[in-house]
């Protein structure tokens, strides 16, 4: 898809740094790495570009989701039925999102910004204090069909699946920002894997660049996760919106205009 030590594949290494770095924190990341891996392919089929985010992003993500383990103790039997559920949904929007054509794909992509950046505007004070909520009809229901639905999403187009995350288990579930992004980068890497379970022998990954892309997305992964213990999220969360009015601007152009 691109020349080695081209322009583009240094501004797509630089894409995958900022997203891990963002995603490891307020997650969000596809909202980079998608619109770049679109804007500089453009006429590559939709599939091999969510499978090629996949594998690049799935780098930070694990390296995030090790780096918060660490330190933070998540509920072992909750944290496992979802990521069943996360697992499985993952698995069906990938293979959904081989059969549906790019054009449509295109179209929703701002949208789907658009509603997150709305989402992170009104939801300033999430995840303040831990007091977990796990035996209720309610938790179990988001950690179940509420997880599978956003894997799903997650497999089918991906951008804005961690945010999706940490709004069940601070709003729904109880959790505090720090334990609400150490679960969504638990969830995260185990949707991406389900997702590159049926990319990867379906031929939909360009190796060379998701490769690439890869390293710098575990460095980018590695500080951010870091930087999120020990500072907290209000200047990234500052950032984030910023970054998201951007790309709304940029995907609706590349759909619409």
């Amino acid at each position: 898809m691109i020349e080695f030590l081209s322009i583009k594949l240094y501004l797509l290494l630089s894409a995958a740094f900022f997203a891990g770095l963002i995603d490891s924190m307020v997650g969000g990341g596809g909202l980079i790495q998608i619109p770049a891996l679109f804007s500089s392919f453009p006429n590559t089929a939709p599939a091999t570009l969510f499978g090629t985010n996949k594998l690049s992003s799935i780098g930070g993500t694990f390296t995030s989701a090790v780096n918060y383990l660490r330190v933070i103790k998540l509920p072992i039997k909750a944290m496992s039925v979802a990521a069943i559920f996360a697992l499985v949904g993952s698995f069906l929007g990938a293979y959904v999102v081989t059969q549906v054509p790019g054009t449509y794909v295109r179209i929703i992509l701002p949208w789907i910004l658009a509603g997150l950046l709305i989402f992170t505007l009104v939801k300033k004070d999430m995840g303040l204090a831990h007091t977990p909520k796990l035996g209720t009809l309610s938790a179990k229901v988001f950690l179940t069909l509420g997880v599978g639905l956003i894997g799903f999403y997650d497999g089918f187009l991906g951008p804005g699946t961690g945010s999706f995350f940490m709004f069940i288990f601070a709003h729904f579930l109880g959790f505090d920002f720090l334990h609400s992004a150490a679960a969504t980068k638990v969830l995260n890497s185990v949707t991406n894997f389900a997702a590159l379970a049926l990319f990867i022998p379906t031929g939909h990954i360009d190796w060379p660049i998701a490769l690439g892309m890869l390293v710098f997305n575990i460095a980018g992964g590695k500080l951010g996760s870091g930087l999120a213990m020990k500072n907290g999220s209000q200047f990234i969360r500052k950032v984030f919106i910023v970054i998201v009015s951007l790309l709304i601007i940029k995907t609706a152009a590349d759909a619409y205009f």
